[in-house]
């Protein structure tokens, strides 16, 4: 037995909730997981107000974007382990009512400086809806189930990027900028009433991780020295590269080179989220009748597929609206197959530890995310070839990834 004493019955999965509130269950989780991303899609806008209001730079607004992402980081490193130690609620609970805290401590923020510091608590905090609600969902489902639990979470986080853009605006015309952090911090008193309610403790004190942190830091070691683990986690960080590439990429192709405006480029965002969406809910029905390992490769091949093209595409006609839709179109659809897909199969395997497995697989797609944005404007912003060829080269290792993924024994 390694990383510590895991319970005779580690091997048990948690009481899946009741027929009749299983899709309230799955709402406030996903909700919990998407509140992180919103708030830094709904303030964006806002940031020249926000510099103007501070008395500071471009720069140093930005700089609680990065703030934010590295709490994400940080937060989900501690908090998947800490709630295998001392079980899901409490953890979630907490991290979901510190966000409430910090996002009203951003409304009222009278520096720069502070408003980086508080963002940075905030992602930390708003790590706890993605981490633990992951871990949530592999306490409480198996097999088949679990892969569809996790089939609606992506088709109800791929809403995110629909709605929150369209709440920040329609709130930043009416209010100042401070007023989108007031709204986070509702949105964060909401779910923590919610997940009192909905959400139970779905780890018994018998199937815990002990040790304390020694016991956390042997069982990440432990999972991340089995290839069956390892492969999945390393496949959701390319997948996170190819995914922050499209987010950094596109919006320069959009509104540097085509010179669409906001409502514009929103339409073009908003039609590949709702394609993100209908691949998702495909993904559900698929995985029915076919193994998570097999819609990998699938999701993989079609996304590489759509940069591929649109790297054809932009070498013969250059940088076209309607050249690069539908490519787009086709690889962030993909990302419905490969979200749900890569973590069902990563948390199955980790099941010794969902919450450490979570925050494997969460800082994995963080960190490479983070890590690939910069890379586009390193290779030039005259077209959109750049970001067709960091993204091809990332869902290429992805596939590499899935494809070595479906060979491996579960």
């Amino acid at each position: 037995m390694t990383a510590g004493r895991i319970g005779r019955a580690r091997g048990a999965v948690g009481a899946a909730p009741k027929p009749g509130s299983r899709t309230a269950f799955l709402t406030v989780i996903a909700a919990l997981g998407a509140v992180g991303p919103l708030a830094t899609d709904m303030y964006v806008s806002a940031l020249p107000d926000m510099a103007r209001s501070l008395g500071t730079g471009t720069a140093a607004t930005q700089a609680t974007l990065t703030a934010f992402l590295l709490g994400v980081i940080a937060g989900q490193l501690v908090l998947g382990p800490l709630s295998d130690l001392v079980g899901r609620r409490p953890v979630l609970l907490s991290g979901t009512a510190a966000f409430a805290v910090c996002s009203l401590g951003c409304a009222c923020a009278p520096t720069i400086e502070v408003l980086t510091a508080l963002r940075f608590g905030q992602g930390v905090a708003g790590a706890a809806g993605i981490v633990v609600g992951r871990a949530v969902i592999v306490d409480s489902y198996r097999g088949v189930e679990l892969s569809r639990a996790y089939a609606t979470l992506s088709a109800i986080g791929a809403l995110g990027p629909v709605i929150a853009p369209v709440l920040g605006g329609g709130l930043l015309s009416v209010a100042p900028w401070r007023f989108v952090f007031v709204a986070l911090a509702l949105a964060g008193a909401a779910l923590t009433f919610a997940a009192v309610r909905i959400v139970p403790e779905s780890l018994p004190r018998e199937r815990r991780v002990e040790g304390g942190a020694p016991g956390a830091l042997r069982s990440a070691g432990t999972l991340l020295s089995q290839p069956a683990v390892l492969v999945p986690v390393v496949t959701m960080g390319c997948m996170g590269a190819a995914v922050f590439s499209y987010i950094a990429g596109a919006t320069f192709v959009l509104h540097d080179l085509l010179h669409l405006s906001a409502t514009a480029s929103s339409v073009v965002y908003g039609v590949n989220a709702l394609a993100n969406l209908g691949a998702s809910l495909l993904y559900g029905r698929l995985v029915r009748t076919r193994r998570p390992e097999t819609l990998m490769v699938i999701g993989s091949v079609t996304g590489l597929g759509g940069q591929l093209l649109l790297l054809a595409l932009t070498t013969v006609a250059g940088t076209q609206l309607w050249y690069l839709c539908g490519p787009l179109l086709i690889t962030v659809a993909s990302f419905g197959f490969l979200f749900p897909a890569v973590s069902a199969v990563g948390q199955g395997r980790g099941r010794t530890a969902p919450g450490t497995m979570s925050a494997l697989l969460g800082v994995a797609q963080f960190s490479f995310g983070a890590a690939a944005s910069p890379l586009i404007g390193l290779f030039g912003t005259r077209s959109a070839a750049p970001m067709a060829v960091v993204m091809s080269v990332f869902l290429a290792l992805t596939a590499v990834g899935a494809i070595s993924t479906w060979r491996q024994p579960s």
